[in-house]
């Protein structure tokens, strides 16, 4: 029975669907969230197999707190689940600043201060996972969500160090990419304001929300489903290195891999020019 620690488990999203998948499979999870009254009713179904606690992944104190406290009711933690995570639309230029630091304060240092509370145990006993919910933004950036993109490229970046760092302990790595889903990850942009400080890229915001808003509840992506290959992919004779979720993110991403392919070879000429002679 492996015990899982889940953060950001917002009703409708990932969070709560990797719970139950791992909850099908006999094992124990501790789900966090800023808000934890919204899944008491839920826990409640599963009695002792879950822990609910109340955790902002950007409070480094409460991170610890939580952490210490699933492995003091389930004595340790095989699979972290770093899912915590928004967006906010703004230009790079016009964004706000107090909008971009909690962009990375939220999507990169918040996963980074789990990570680092959560290793010292999985060392110890030699195994674990550690799953980070990054995204296609993270490897193909999209205009009015720069920085959210550049958060999850410095998660991408991060976890492939991290990776080669504690395999040597028995501890893997996973990054997962998902495409368009159909959580309620962006349901919230319907009601915010467009707060751009130059008017120049207001249209193109402006675009950018409606988009996400016409989308809401039609995305193709099915959580469950990609939840179940996220758990094939770590129960693979050779698990990969990362998954792209979903079949519009795989197009892109492979698109975006071969336009960079040739790219660099119709530039090769000039690369290998650099070097002394």
């Amino acid at each position: 029975m492996k015990t899982w620690f889940i953060t950001g488990g917002t009703p409708g999203g990932f969070g709560l669907t990797y719970a139950e998948a791992a909850l099908d499979l006999g094992d124990r999870v501790v789900v966090t969230a800023r808000r934890p009254a919204e899944l008491q009713e839920w826990a409640d179904r599963y009695g002792d197999r879950v822990l609910v606690l109340a955790l902002d992944v950007t409070d480094a104190a409460q991170v610890r707190a939580a952490v210490g406290a699933a492995e003091e009711r389930f004595g340790g933690i095989d699979v972290l689940v770093n899912n915590a995570g928004r967006g906010w639309f703004g230009s790079v230029e016009g964004a706000r600043d107090d909008m971009i630091r909690r962009t990375f304060d939220l999507n990169l240092f918040g996963v980074v201060e789990v990570v680092r509370a959560v290793l010292p145990g999985m060392r110890a006993r030699g195994g674990g996972w550690i799953v980070t919910m990054s995204s296609v933004a993270g490897l193909v950036s999209a205009p009015g969500f720069g920085y959210y993109a550049a958060a999850k490229f410095a998660v991408e970046g991060l976890s492939e160090a991290l990776r080669s760092e504690v395999e040597p302990f028995g501890v893997r790595v996973l990054l997962v990419e998902p495409g368009a889903f159909r959580t309620k990850a962006f349901a919230g942009f319907r009601d915010e304001a467009v707060d751009e400080t130059v008017d120049a890229y207001v249209p193109m915001i402006e675009g950018v929300k409606a988009a996400f808003v016409e989308q809401d509840g039609q995305q193709a992506g099915d959580p469950v489903r990609g939840v179940q290959a996220v758990i094939s992919a770590m129960n693979a004779p050779v698990p990969p290195q990362r998954i792209v979720l979903g079949n519009s993110g795989h197009d892109v991403v492979v698109a975006m891999h071969e336009n960079a392919l040739t790219e660099l070879r119709q530039n090769e000429k000039l690369a290998r020019s650099a070097d002394f002679s």
